[in-house]
């Protein structure tokens, strides 16, 4: 009786794991060995768990404390092995949670670049999300770089750095 108790816990407790294992799936883990230090590293999120050659949609997040200036266009680039795709007439941006509107969004495949403007500028000191829907993933797994630029209204047109998503796809 004490062996069929001890190997039901032990069952029970293996399948209780499962959906968490699934839902961590989306998050950035932890990343020892980057290159990028831990004060640039941005958080992210994958909502259909980051698998090779199916969709997705990426939320990338930026927190208020990197948000020192006003905003006028974000900069994303990624690396040229990057073979997955972006629709650009799916992307969202959040400011403190609320949706607010986007003048245009252009994706430069060519120079593995996504722009996108927003009709008034972010105000510093916003949490930002920016939600891309129907993104494909590459059909070879990895681990990619997105890093974020932005440029101020009025300042010199020079992209300032906020951070990077390392982004892992299984």
């Amino acid at each position: 009786m004490r062996r069929a108790v001890s190997a039901l816990a032990i069952a029970g407790s293996l399948l209780a794991s499962v959906p968490l294992g699934a839902i961590a799936q989306g998050l950035p883990g932890l990343t020892l060995f980057s290159g990028v230090g831990a004060g640039k590293q941005l958080n992210y999120r994958l909502d259909f768990g980051g698998n090779t050659g199916s969709w997705d949609r990426y939320r990338f997040r930026v927190p208020r404390d990197k948000v020192k200036v006003a905003i006028a266009q974000f900069s994303i680039d990624y690396p040229n092995y990057f073979k997955g795709t972006f629709d650009p007439k799916e992307v969202e941006l959040l400011v403190n949670d609320k949706k607010v509107a986007i003048q245009e969004v252009k994706w430069e495949k060519d120079n593995y670049v996504i722009e996108i403007f927003p009709q008034e500028p972010v105000p510093a000191g916003s949490n930002v999300e920016m939600i891309f829907s129907n993104v494909r993933n590459p059909n070879s797994g990895g681990m990619f770089y997105f890093n974020c630029r932005v440029l101020s209204p009025g300042d010199v047109p020079l992209l300032r750095d906020i951070g990077t998503w390392i982004v892992t796809i299984q």
